[in-house]
């Protein structure tokens, strides 16, 4: 049985985790392209955890400008078999405040700029997406939300903007008639990457505003923004923490086949693929490719 190792992937807030020993930052190289930043690699209650800020620290990267790809690829290079996206993001209905996690389960991809595939020509691979995110992982998002008291909702949608703007009011309308839940600009593509690379992918959703359309709340307020997470900070490490102090130490196996999501994915015969792409997949496809090997 493989052992189990939890990615993050966050920014400003969850950089100190309760518990976390033995922490070192490591640079991994990956042949996408250069990671936001160094993974900082250690353990809570003996299980391995690898992190990343998602825009760098100092907040470097714009999500249009972050290279998805790489920070995947890097994650797959560290072992992770199972990863939580921690991300800010805007309410698109009421009962969804600021302050609140949201453990979406569904996602709309609205971006236009970004690379959302480690396949493409010399070698194909289609995978599902119905199920974006793996159940199971959502369930110990949510147990340890309920064990540390927070205020968090399961299921919902969520829609990803191109950004770096906030949405319109006319947008926002739009989306919230679409009957999406949240709003944000990072989850894609790398919620469809971390299929790629078959492992199983969470998000906790942290609302910080109701994005444009609440007749009592007017025009995203930036200043509000930071405040609220400045605020939930330490709400977020400590549901971090907790599911990583309660997290199994072996991998389970993912009952939406996240961690198998390549099995019958790729369609480039095999004398037809292309070595240097096959190259750059080692990490990501490295399962299949060696069974096809």
């Amino acid at each position: 049985m493989t052992d189990a190792v939890l990615g993050i992937i966050g920014g400003s807030g969850i950089y100190d985790l309760p518990g976390l020993e033995d922490s070192q930052w490591i640079e991994v190289s990956s042949p996408w392209g250069a990671p936001s930043d160094a993974v900082r690699i250690g353990r809570i209650n003996g299980l391995k955890i690898v992190f990343l800020p998602r825009h760098g620290r100092g907040h470097v990267y714009s999500p249009s400008t972050i290279n998805y790809r790489a920070n995947i690829d890097v994650m797959k290079r560290c072992g992770v078999t199972d990863l939580l996206s921690v991300s800010a993001c805007g309410s698109l209905k009421e009962q969804h405040e600021p302050g609140m996690f949201v453990l979406v389960d569904q996602f709309i991809d609205r971006t236009i700029a970004r690379e959302k595939s480690f396949f493409g020509s010399g070698c194909v691979a289609h995978v599902s997406m119905a199920t974006p995110v793996s159940p199971k992982l959502v369930d110990a998002v949510a147990a340890a939300a309920e064990a540390e008291g927070l205020k968090y909702h399961k299921g919902g949608t969520y829609l990803a903007m191109e950004g770096p703007q906030f949405s319109s009011l006319a947008e926002s309308e739009l989306y919230r008639s679409w009957g999406c839940d949240v709003i944000g600009m990072t989850n894609m593509p790398e919620a469809k990457l971390a299929r790629e690379a078959e492992i199983c992918y969470a998000t906790v959703a942290m609302v910080t505003d109701y994005d444009s359309w609440h007749p009592d709340h007017g025009e995203v307020d930036i200043q509000a923004i930071i405040k609220v997470l400045h605020d939930n900070a330490e709400n977020a490490q400590r549901l971090v923490g907790r599911v990583a102090r309660d997290f199994p130490k072996n991998h389970q196996s993912c009952p939406a086949g996240s961690d198998t999501a390549l099995e019958f994915a790729m369609m480039t015969a095999a004398d037809k693929r292309d070595p240097a792409l096959l190259a750059k997949l080692d990490a990501v496809a490295g399962r299949i490719l060696s069974k096809a090997g």
